[in-house]
């Protein structure tokens, strides 16, 4: 058995052994993905998956401290709640505790073990997507999004399920050749941005969680630069109105329906916009050769990963800041 088929399985057993535990109780009805700061955008995939493909279970995605304390009416013994982080979050651990004493079925996503191991009934460790040699095939948004669509296929059935396997497969090569590809434009677009105060992140669709990591997670807290995060499909209900020729934007264009608005936003920036403006299309690094009855899912999956360990780290190099410092976080109470 190939570490690819492994995975799947090993996620498969997890998913039939919540089913399985819960058939008493009338089966899961709600999932609930839980994370805090890139943890939570890297559910996105998975929520956006559900939202789009599931008929019986309802998906909901919700930050860790929110989730403490202001924990939802559907939490209870129908529920499944997927806990995500990389050490052990102290308010993800608390998330998951809450869930548990409801009745909810939990899974810890993990790097190391913690107390959100300890807390949780089940665990499936991910890669982390900041190591350069990672798998990005099994990074959290991956192992997630595999949780989705298993849960999808063994409550409902899922006729795309062959083509996310194959997309499963291909995530690593695709990251491979993308990472190599981008390296140029990366430390173009560092050069033209690294004197901006801000920079905005636009995006819809399957992409809002990879733009919300980017901003808040590359941008705001390994480089302390101020980013905004705007969905293309509201950029006009306010936010062009910020833009000129000296605006920074970097827009991530995806597949699928949402295609659309992602280039009616790009002939706009095209008009208006200048040169700081910059563009990754998930067309032009490859992820059109994924089915595309499954692509839109799978694009997180490597964008996320080039963003941090490709364009977070050409704007690290031009603007002198190291990325593994930090002004607040692991520094001062809070």
């Amino acid at each position: 058995m190939d570490a690819e088929q492994g995975m799947q399985e090993q996620v498969a057993a997890v998913v039939r052994a919540v089913l399985d535990e819960k058939r008493a109780v009338g089966g899961v009805e709600h999932v609930v993905w839980i994370g805090a700061g890139g943890s939570n955008g890297g559910n996105y995939p998975a929520q956006y998956f559900m939202e789009h493909e599931a008929r019986a279970v309802s998906s909901h995605m919700v930050t860790s401290n929110e989730f403490v304390y202001d924990t939802p009416a559907y939490v209870g013994p129908t529920t499944l709640a997927v806990a995500v982080s990389m050490r052990g979050t102290p308010e993800t651990i608390e998330a998951a505790r809450v869930a548990r004493e409801r009745g909810a079925a939990t899974v810890a996503v993990y790097v190391d073990e913690s107390g959100l191991t300890e807390a949780c009934a089940h665990r499936l460790r991910y890669h982390s997507l900041a190591i350069d040699e990672s798998d990005m095939g099994r990074t959290n948004s991956a192992v997630v999004l595999r949780i989705a669509v298993e849960l999808l296929r063994q409550t409902e059935g899922y006729a795309a399920y062959g083509d996310a396997l194959q997309a499963f497969g291909a995530v690593e090569p695709l990251y491979r050749a993308a990472f190599a590809r981008c390296q140029e434009p990366a430390a173009a677009w560092a050069e033209q941005n690294a004197d901006r105060p801000t920079v905005n992140v636009l995006a819809s669709g399957p992409l809002n969680g990879a733009a919300y990591v980017f901003a808040i997670c590359n941008i705001q807290e390994m480089l302390q630069i101020d980013a905004v995060t705007t969905n293309a499909c509201d950029f006009f209900h306010g936010p062009f109105e910020v833009l000129d020729e000296n605006t920074s934007v970097f827009q991530l264009v995806g597949l699928g329906s949402c295609r659309a608005a992602d280039e009616r936003a790009t002939r706009f920036l095209g008009r208006y916009g200048g040169e700081r403006v910059y563009r990754l299309d998930a067309e032009e690094i490859g992820l059109a050769a994924l089915p595309a009855s499954v692509a839109p899912y799978f694009e997180h999956l490597v964008i996320s990963p080039l963003l941090n360990n490709v364009y977070m780290r050409a704007l690290s190099a031009v603007t002198g800041k190291d990325y593994l410092t930090r002004r607040y976080m692991w520094q001062v109470p809070y």
